[in-house]
């Protein structure tokens, strides 16, 4: 980061240990502009550092108004103030944090330290739903192997008896039992997800969306406004496009349809740093939110929407959040769901960094 050399007047070493804490941290000066930001920061407040500087303290975290007021006891003395509340409005954000404000010597600003104290609790999260997962898999390809043999021998016990008729007005039922397995065959494998490997290349995630919104627009009402809140500063990786596009596809769906084809379905993608995600740690991710004006989910419906089967509609089959998860999975990511009444957000976290782009 050029910028903490030029604005905080640090040395190269410096530099490196600011770059590398894990605590975020944020340099602001005597005019309330925040100056520098550290990975960690990014991290914490999902924007990237090129957003955070050079932004107004005061319109930047709008409505925290006890840490705003710490930052300006900062200048004369420090201080410290444990579960802060932080509301970040330009990206719809609010998380609680400790945090230590020391003023900088020989100069006119505050050094901020903020930590995350429900990061614990958002990877005992992430974790468990990587667990879930793992376990839903096993049972559900157990399930299906008991389920298609005999579905196969159905199928041709019926294809057999078909023949022995001279008639054609018994076939009619032996078309509907040869119906109905191969409809049963469909379900099955669905619930399987995607059999075919990855096949990965560069990709812009941003074409991605731009392609899901084009076929959502297409087959949508006038009244639902798609809104795009993309970071141009996010770098290209590899993946696997057309899955990511069913992936993404699918959660888009499914959010117009809780709006029944009216209201605000908004795309924002941002970096995200130092997440774990089911024991293994990534540096540096890609986070897409989508994010819907809906009436939400039931709280306790919610710890269920990723179970294939599992819906909350009546004509709804319950696989295609199901699916999305597991074509996530295989990018190495998660997807993550919060909701309340006027506001639903799908989280896609995909790692921008591996063996073939790191």
């Amino acid at each position: 980061m050029v910028l903490i050399k030029n604005k905080c007047q640090s040395s190269v070493s410096m530099q490196g240990l600011f770059e590398n804490l894990v605590s975020a941290v944020l340099v602001i000066n005597e005019g309330g502009e925040i100056v520098c930001a550290n990975p960690a920061a990014e991290n914490l407040l999902s924007s990237s550092a090129r957003r955070i500087e050079g932004q107004i303290v005061r319109e930047f975290f709008q409505g925290s108004e006890e840490f705003l007021d710490c930052i300006a006891q900062a200048l004369d003395y420090p201080l410290t103030k444990n579960e802060v509340d932080l509301c970040i409005p330009s990206i719809l954000k609010s998380v609680k944090v400790d945090c230590s404000f020391s003023p900088m010597v020989d100069s006119e600003q505050v050094l901020v330290e903020m930590s995350q104290i429900d990061q614990k609790l958002k990877i005992a999260k992430e974790e468990n739903i990587v667990a879930q997962q793992n376990v839903l898999k096993m049972l559900v390809r157990g399930l299906a192997h008991e389920v298609k043999n005999p579905l196969g021998g159905i199928r041709g016990a019926a294809q057999l008896l078909e023949k022995e008729f001279e008639t054609d007005d018994l076939k009619e039922y032996t078309n509907i039992i040869i119906g109905e397995t191969d409809r049963l065959q469909k379900l099955v494998d669905n619930m399987l997800g995607p059999n075919r490997p990855l096949r990965k290349e560069l990709i812009n995630i941003h074409s991605v969306l731009e392609r899901v919104r084009q076929l959502v627009k297409a087959e949508s009402p006038s009244e639902l406004e798609i809104i795009r809140d993309y970071d141009p500063s996010l770098p290209e990786f590899n993946a696997d496009q057309d899955q990511l596009i069913q992936a993404v596809l699918n959660i888009v769906r499914n959010a117009k349809q809780a709006l029944q084809g009216k209201g605000k379905i908004t795309l924002r993608t941002r970096p995200e740093r130092q997440v774990t995600i089911g024991h293994v740690y990534h540096r540096y991710l890609l986070r897409l939110d989508i994010i819907d004006d809906g009436p939400g989910i039931d709280a306790d419906f919610i710890e269920q929407i990723f179970y294939p089967m599992v819906t909350g509609r009546a004509e709804g089959t319950g696989l295609g959040l199901s699916i999305a998860q597991t074509l996530v999975a295989q990018h190495g990511g998660l997807i993550e769901c919060y909701s309340k009444p006027g506001e639903t957000t799908f989280t896609m976290l995909l790692p921008l960094l591996n063996e073939e782009n790191n």
